[in-house]
């Protein structure tokens, strides 16, 4: 949550998507919920971390746990099969209205199939009401002004990554090697569509995130008493 929008003490809700390889730090107030790519092992998913199969994932779980915070995850079920078109959540009558928040892109260029779009797809069909529109979803269109919906499913099923993996599979199994050797090691098969499904599964039914328990640091700020011997020594 952030306040004090052009001065009019206006509060509203910000979806910050951060693409970084270290921890966001989004200099607003104390987020209200938060979700990380590499909370996904944990639901399947051990590698391609970096994908736009991920980014969507990530957006997944952020909108089913931030809903399910506040016991609006049984309202509010978003879309659950992936279909890759337009889809924005509707509210029921006699029930609160859908959570609205808006996207902070931050200094990402909002190129068209940018990942932070893939993050708010996500979201979106994690059930959160989101204003956006296709324009800058994978499969867009400048020319036509349309939005392929299957070209956007691919990408977020993973199936562009599975096509160039059966490509390098072809054509130079060496690279293919060097290229997926995580996939390899984690027998992940280009047909990981099924991988994906099962994720989306998995993040519906727990979005809860579980907290580690903290390791307990013996702190001593005294020396150590030594033996005398020790103490002859040195």
């Amino acid at each position: 949550m952030s306040s004090d929008f052009e001065g009019y003490e206006q509060d509203f809700a910000v979806l910050t998507a951060e693409i970084t390889n270290k921890i966001a730090r989004v200099p607003r107030l104390p987020p209200v919920c938060t979700a990380y790519v590499h909370e996904l092992p944990k639901y399947g998913v051990k590698v391609g971390l970096r994908s736009d199969a991920t980014a969507y994932c990530t957006g997944l779980l952020l909108a089913c746990r931030l809903l399910n915070r506040f016991d609006m995850d049984k309202i509010c079920e978003g879309q659950v099969e992936v279909t890759g078109d337009e889809y924005n959540v509707e509210s029921i009558d006699g029930q609160p209205g859908a959570f609205t928040c808006y996207l902070d892109a931050g200094l990402a260029r909002t190129t068209t199939g940018n990942k932070v779009f893939g993050a708010l797809k996500g979201a979106v069909d994690g059930g959160l009401s989101i204003p956006h529109s296709t324009k800058r979803f994978t499969g867009y269109d400048s020319e036509s002004k349309e939005s392929n919906a299957e070209v956007h499913r691919k990408h977020i099923m993973g199936q562009n990554v599975a096509d160039y993996m059966r490509y390098l599979m072809e054509e130079d199994e060496d690279t293919y090697k060097k290229q997926f050797s995580q996939y390899i090691k984690n027998n992940v098969t280009p047909d990981m569509e099924e991988m994906c499904k099962k994720a989306h599964t998995a993040i519906r039914e727990n979005p809860v995130y579980e907290k580690k328990p903290k390791k307990e640091v013996k702190k001593r700020w005294n020396r150590p008493k030594m033996s005398l011997g020790r103490r002859k020594i040195g």
